[in-house]
Order: C-alpha cells, then structure tokens, then sequence
C-alpha cells in the first residue's frame, strides 16, 4: 500500500497543504459550525462564509458545516447565500466551539432560476462548467403539462441538449444520454424518466438541491463521461409541520414535512401520481375502461441528531409506471434507491460522512395471446458503500478524499412463455465490483489565483459466475471460458486526473482552464433517443472494454453592474475512446450473445457555449447559445469515417425571462431553438413481388427539421399569502404557444397513386398544449 502510486498522490497533497501553513508562532483558533434556513432549519449547501478582517474564507459543504482557522483576536464573519439575506456575527476565538447560524429567506428578492451561492462566484471559483437550480423558482418556469421537471430545466443551459420533445433524457457536450450521472442522495437512477420520458422520476417538493457538472467534475465524482447532476432531497422543517402541494390536469402531489424532536430531528414524505387513466374509466368505453396508464412516485427522509458531533439520515425513493392494454398486454418499470447516511464531525477541522447505499431498477412486461402468455423481466441493482472525509486545512485550503465500493448485479432479461410448448430462457447475469479511492485539494493561491486538482483511481472487476466468450470481427464465436463465483473475468484500472484553474484578470473578470479525465464502466446498450423502459445496461466485461473521455476547456468569465448580469464564454474539446455501438441490423431480441451485436470506436464533440445572465431586479433571466460539433468513429460504420452522432445538433438557443412587476403576478417565457438531430433516411429502393424495401448507405447524413418552440406561463398568488400561514397560487401556462408543428419522427411509404414515388411523413407529438395548476402550503 505504501508503494501505491495514489498513496503517494495523497501523501504529496497532504504534504503540499501542511507546507501552505504559516509558520509563525501565533496561537490559533478553529471555529466551525452550520449555517441553516432560520424558518425550516433546513442547511444551506454552499452558502459563503467570509472573514471581515482578513481575505480568505470558505463555502458550507454538502450538509452546511464549514470550519475557519483565525490567529486568536475578535473577528465579524460574513455569511451570506443566494435568495436569503446576508448575516454577520462577531466571533473571538478562545477556544475551539461549535456555532450556528440561522438565515432568513429575502422574499422580496427576484432572483434568477439558475444561481450561484455567492454573487461573485463564478468569477471566482476555480471549477468549470457547474450550475445551480434554485428549487424555490421552478414553479415559475412554463412546462408541459404544467409539472415541474428539473431535467427539463437544466436543458435551457447551454451545453445541455434535448433527447427529443417532451423528453427528460439530455445530451452534455456531445456525451450520449447513459453517460449522465443522475444522484438522489447519492443513489444512482438509471432510468430518471416517467410515462416514456415525459416527465422526470423528481418531484421538486422534495427537492433541497441541485448541481449539475457539465465541465469539471471534481474527483469525487465518477463512472460517466459528460456530467453529473447531484440532486439533494429537503431534510423536513425542523421548526413546525406544514403541508403543501398541487393539483393539476395531469398529476397531483402532496408533501408532508415536520420535526420529529423539535431542534433534534425532522421528517419529509412527499408524494405525486398522475390520472390520465382515469379519465378512459370514467368516460371511455368498455375496451378502454381496462387499461393503464399512469405514474407515481414517493420520495421520503428523516433525520436525527445524536449528538452535536454525530447526525443520522435515511432517505428513500421510490417510482413506478405502469402502462397496459387490458389484459393482452401490460409492462410496469420503476427505481427504488435508498440511502443511510452518517455525519460525523472528527474534530474542528475534519468532517466525515459515511454512507451506505442501495440502488434498483427493474422493469416487467407481460402479455397474452389467447392461451399463449408470455413474461419479460430484467433489473440492474447496486449496492454501495462510500466513506468521504473533507480537511480543512485552512482558510484557503480544503482537502476531499475518500473511496467508493459498488456491487454491481445486472441480471439482462429473463423469458417465460406459456403455451401448449413452456419456455423459459435466462439471459446470464452479470456480476462486477466497482471501486475508486480519490483525493482532491481547493487551493485559493492569492486573491487572484484559485486552483483544484486531484486524482481518481478507479477499477472495474468483473467476476463470475458464468460463461463468457471472445468474438471476431464479424461477431462470430472464437472461444469460451466459464467461470465460478467470485472468480475474475477481467479486471480494469484507469487513474483519472483533473484539474481546474481560475484566475482573476481584472475586477469581476476572469479566465479559466481545466483538464479532466472521466470512466465509464456502465453502459446503455440501446437504438432509440427517448427513455425506454427496455434498454439495457450492461458493466464491462473481456469485452467491453471502460469508455474514457479527456476533456479540455478554456473561458472567460465577466460580471456588470454589481454582479447583476453575468456573462460567460466556454469552449471545450473532448475526445472520447471505446465508444459502443450496434453493428448494421443488429438483433437485440432476447440474444445470448448480444456482445456479439456491438462494435467499439472512437468519438470527439468540440463547442463553443455562450450565456448572458441577469440575476436580479423585475425581469430576470439568460440568454443561452451553444455552438457544437459531436461525431463518432467505428471501423465498421461508413467506412470507419467520422460521421454526426445522433444527438450532433450544430446550433442550440435558449431564451428564459421571468417578469415580476410587483404585486400577485409572475409571468415567464421560454424560447427554444435548435438544428434537427442527425438521422439516417432511405436514398433508393427496389420493388420484389409488391413489397418495397428502402435503401440506406451512410448513417447520420441527414437532418431532422429545425425545433423552435415558445412556451408561457403565469402565476397569481393568492391575496393572504404574506398575512397568514396558509398560502395558495394558480399557475396558467401554454406549452408551443405559436402551434409549432415541431417533427418527433419521419417515416416513408410509397406513393399509393404512384408506387415510383416516396411519401414523407412526419409525426407531430404536441402543438397547443394549455395547462392549470393550484398549488397550496399551510
């Protein structure tokens, strides 16, 4: 172990950091301590922490605790977060005590959808291409049918692109959509869409949090390639039981929060699930009356303070769609994660949290043709243990490390028909450790000058039991090995380094650098855009080799007006090794040998992401601009030359405004505009016996028509909102106002008045979709 190259990486951070250390003989203090929403007592992630006296100072971590080391005297922290007002408080370090600090929500403040902790902090943190979402204003932004959707917001920045209309699934920086990290609470969720993409599994009433890495992703991150969206569940309120929630055309939900000791420990169970099946029972006829289509979900959390040094959590999702026809046919998919966690304050400068977590997702499909009844079931379940320490070091160095174990059980798909002949067909599972042990340092160098960096060491171990085999070029059968329980198969190590660098060219101005490298030893076998409940994901094995992206980025970054506009240019190339795909008329249908239907290539996106901010005052809002390029390269595909992935779109804009003129009203608009996705059209075809058939020659060499679409939305609160405990609003929206008769799919058929002739036909999922919402809190 001591010869370990990581253990050295560690050991020069730590010896790095003890050399940054002063070295006068002055006596010195530690305070640390949690800052919290005064109202709910709910802690704030990030918010900043400054010392009046001195430069230097630190943001709350995940779960609101910072630490400053001060020379022994009176000092005035600073203590402020985005939507709350700012507070001080005078400390004089004597010994080394535990405070609190309580902030009150600014409810006159407008502020922006997309925020960060510090006015000034993007500017002045050294992380690239990371974004906020202020939970508390999502209800502002106009969406179909009116439901609130985080994945669908973040797809209004640039850099994120939709995976289609209507559809929770995105694209980053030319990254495809398995080679996003989705965590609740750290739990991992694989497939974060409802009612076939919809709508996303988050229900935002029970939502604290969210940040998404587009950019670089500090090392504690892992396993996907394009970025990570770190969602926290609310805590509960801490200080009394309140009850809120929404009804509209679509879904309801209702949340639940409240103290379980007063000052000690809270709870949140909060619930949502959709009716469109109702509406066929109660006014359909006899054929339709039997049928399914709806969601739920129910998201719960509680928490307990042990001591002032010790704090349990134990946090839970679960989901289900469930969409049938009758009794002919009927399918339900759905995640369960679950999470326990333990906060453990080592000492004044040392913060561990310890969690164990578990995550599944399974779908099940059954249908029946008079006697003949057919079964399909498949699931991917993880468990994972993870232990996460941060040292603060000093006031201008912070130091993350930890480790990472997750069993990996994939279990393909099982077959059980039922017929006059029984079949029942396994497809093999497979089984794999995934471990990482990483380390990362926040070194603030000057006033000017910040820097992160660090290292993830990250190993993939396939193991038995079963059979696996090595395929030739074309797929066929060269050999077969079984293996026993435990027994590795194959085994991959990848070191990942990464590192961001800020530094301030002038007063509000700044420009950055970063380097990542990122693994990925999960993979999304599937042939469709959209959320399938069906597709696949498949670990490594002697095979599939781990998908590596090396990203390098540059921008520059300026503040006007006291930091009340925000403007940011990106540019990024990322280049991408042992990318997957199916071969040319691949069968996917219950295949044994599905590795033998994959190829593996080579990928590169490169873009340049342009966003104009306006954080405060009565009309808020950005303006996004993403210009990019994403293709791919497989021996076996147009002739191993590179060719436009799917999700290539050369020209994506986004336009956001909320609009507050004072009194009961908000109003907000969206505008979205994009070049069509890259898709494989015929280009010839022949006739035998009546039938025709469609030729195709080179994949991706043509364009979907261009998207644009503007959605509006409009809230009214009630007139006792600010007087009483007890609040309401109606939400009013309009989703593709102008009727935009945007293109989902195109399909050809021959012309029925000239079979020499092809017809385009192009599908149209929404045009004018009106939607209304109450919601309601007391």
């Amino acid at each position: 172990m001591l010869h370990h190259p990581l253990f050295k990486i560690i050991l020069c951070l730590v010896l790095h950091a003890i050399l940054c250390l002063p070295v006068q003989a002055q006596e010195k203090f530690t305070i640390n301590g949690i800052v919290k929403d005064k109202t709910t007592g709910e802690t704030l992630i990030g918010a900043s922490v400054r010392v009046k006296e001195q430069s230097g100072g630190c943001a709350t971590n995940t779960y609101g605790f910072f630490s400053l080391t001060l020379i022994k005297g009176n000092y005035t922290l600073l203590v402020s977060y985005a939507g709350y007002q700012a507070e001080s408080r005078t400390v004089s370090p004597g010994v080394s005590i535990p405070i609190t600090i309580e902030l009150s929500a600014a409810n006159a403040l407008k502020e922006v959808v997309i925020s960060s902790e510090r006015r000034d902090k993007n500017i002045t943190q050294a992380v690239m291409g990371v974004e906020k979402l202020n939970i508390a204003q999502l209800n502002q932004l106009p969406v179909i049918f009116g439901e609130k959707d985080i994945l669908k917001s973040i797809q209004l920045l640039p850099g994120i692109k939709s995976a289609g209309e209507g559809n929770s699934g995105f694209y980053v920086r030319g990254g495809g959509a398995d080679q996003n990290l989705i965590l609740l609470d750290e739990a991992p969720v694989y497939n974060a869409a409802h009612l076939l993409g919809f709508f996303s599994t988050f229900n935002s009433d029970a939502l604290k949090d969210v940040t998404v890495f587009k950019g670089g992703m500090p090392a504690q991150y892992g396993g996907r390639l394009s970025s990570v969206v770190d969602i926290k569940m609310k805590d509960g309120n801490a200080q009394r039981l309140t009850l809120n929630g929404g009804i509209g055309l679509i879904a309801s939900r209702l949340n639940i929060e409240g103290p379980i000791v007063k000052g000690k420990g809270s709870f949140i169970v909060s619930a949502r699930r959709s009716y469109a099946d109702v509406f066929p029972k109660l006014f359909g006829d006899s054929s339709t009356k039997s049928n399914s289509l709806f969601f739920y979900d129910l998201n719960l959390k509680a928490n307990y303070k042990l001591s002032p040094k010790n704090k349990l959590f134990l946090s839970g999702y679960f989901g289900r769609d469930v969409l049938g026809v009758g009794t002919l046919f009927n399918t339900d998919w759905g995640n369960a994660t679950g999470t326990l966690r333990w906060n453990h304050v080592v000492n004044d400068k040392v913060f561990s949290n310890t969690s164990l977590i578990f995550s599944n997702y399974n779908y099940d499909i059954k249908a029946k043709w008079g006697d003949d009844k057919l079964f399909i079931s498949s699931k991917i379940q993880d468990l994972n243990l993870k232990q996460d320490y941060d040292y603060y070091i000093s006031n201008r160095n912070q130091l993350k490390f930890g480790i990472n174990l997750i069993r990996h059980n994939v279990s393909p798909g099982r077959i059980e028909a039922q017929s006059s002949t029984a079949l029942t067909k396994d497809i093999q599972n497979s089984y794999s450790w995934e471990s990482a042990i990483y380390a990362s340092n926040e070194w603030e160098v000057s006033d000017r000058l910040n820097v992160v960096y660090g290292v993830r060491l990250s190993n993939l171990d396939v193991t038995g039991p079963g059979d696996y085999y090595t395929y030739d070029n074309q797929g066929n059968v060269t050999s077969k090995s079984t293996y026993a329980s435990g027994a590795s198969v194959a085994s991959y190590w990848n070191l990942e380094p990464r590192v961001s660098l800020s530094y301030q060219v002038g007063e509000g101005k700044s420009v950055k650098v970063s380097y990542n490298r990122n693994v990925q030893n999960l993979h999304l076998i599937s042939n469709s855009t959209s959320s399938n409940p069906t597709d696949l994901w498949l670990p490594g094995s002697n095979n599939i080799k781990p998908e590596i992206a090396d990203q390098v980025s540059a921008g520059y970054y300026q503040n006007f007006k006291d930091n009340e506009y925000e403007f940011s240019g990106e540019t990024y190339y990322k280049n991408l090794l042992h990318q997957i795909d199916y071969r040319n008329g691949a069968n996917l249908d219950a295949n044994d040998h599905i590795e033998s239907e994959l190829i593996y290539g080579s990928g590169r996106a490169y873009g340049l992401e342009l966003l104009l901010k306006k954080k405060t005052g009565r009309l808020t809002g950005w303006i996004a601009y993403t210009l990019s390029k994403t293709e791919r390269s497989f021996a076996a595909v147009n002739n191993g030359d590179y060719y436009n992935a799917k999700q290539d779109k050369t020209h994506d804009l986004s336009v956001v405004g909320i609009y507050a003129p004072g009194g009961r009203w908000t109003f907000s608009g969206t505008f979205l505009y994009s070049t069509g996705g890259a898709v494989t059209f015929p280009n010839g075809k022949y006739r035998i016996n009546n039938q025709t058939t469609f030729l195709y020659t080179k994949r991706n060499d043509d364009r979907m028509p261009a998207y644009h679409r503007l959605d509006l939305a409009a809230t009214l609160e009630s007139r006792h909102n600010k007087d009483r405990r007890y609040q309401s609003s109606w939400t009013f929206g309009l989703y593709n106002a102008y009727g935009r008769p945007n293109a989902f799919s195109i399909g050809f058929k021959d012309d029925p008045d000239n079979a020499g002739k092809t017809i385009a036909e192009r599908t149209t999922l929404f045009t004018f979709v009106p939607n209304v919402t109450w919601n309601f809190k007391f």
